[in-house]
């Protein structure tokens, strides 16, 4: 199989799953090195195809134009992350990233699309093996996520649970 066709079948799988797909696995699928397929997601990216990397791998954005997106400012601890993030996913959101305001850099985003309790239980296992601290450790927990979700109505919900809970920044 030569590179355009190798690039192909990554787009090809990438559309077929609905779960982030690890960089590792698609070069054991192609009999390639890891190195090979930053490289093809790179010329895909620059030939128009969405392809977010996530933690958990490489995913091909759906058509999301059934979904209303809105962005949350909130601030919380690094002990209420799980609490603020299950809340969401919960209420029926989806958190596609966190976002700060870096001092030097701007806006940094992290691409999350945390979907489920599963979700979101996988990243915190990650936060806490890490030895990297979250985005929100920049900004003293002062971050934004945009959760997208199928109707105005559950965003509102979200938002009202949030505020309860105190989370939303003011």
């Amino acid at each position: 199989m030569n590179s355009e066709e190798r690039r192909m079948r990554i787009g090809e799988l990438l559309s077929e799953s609905d779960r982030p797909v690890k960089g590792s696995a698609l070069a054991d699928a192609m009999g390639v090195t890891r190195q090979v397929i930053v490289k093809d997601i790179a010329i895909l990216r620059a030939a128009g195809e969405k392809i977010i990397s996530t933690p958990e791998g490489y995913l091909k954005q759906k058509d999301q134009k059934q979904y209303q997106r809105k962005v949350f400012a909130v601030v919380h601890g690094s002990r209420e992350i799980e609490d603020e993030l299950s809340t969401i996913v919960k209420f029926g959101g989806i958190i596609e990233d966190v976002i700060v305001e870096h001092e030097l850099y701007g806006e940094l985003r992290g691409m999350l699309m945390l979907k489920t309790l599963y979700d979101v239980q996988r990243f915190i296992e990650k936060v806490r093996k890490s030895k990297s601290e979250p985005l929100m450790a920049l900004t003293g927990g002062i971050h934004l996520h945009t959760v997208m979700a199928e109707s105005s109505e559950i965003l509102d919900r979200i938002e009202e649970e949030l505020r309860s809970k105190k989370y939303l920044a003011t």
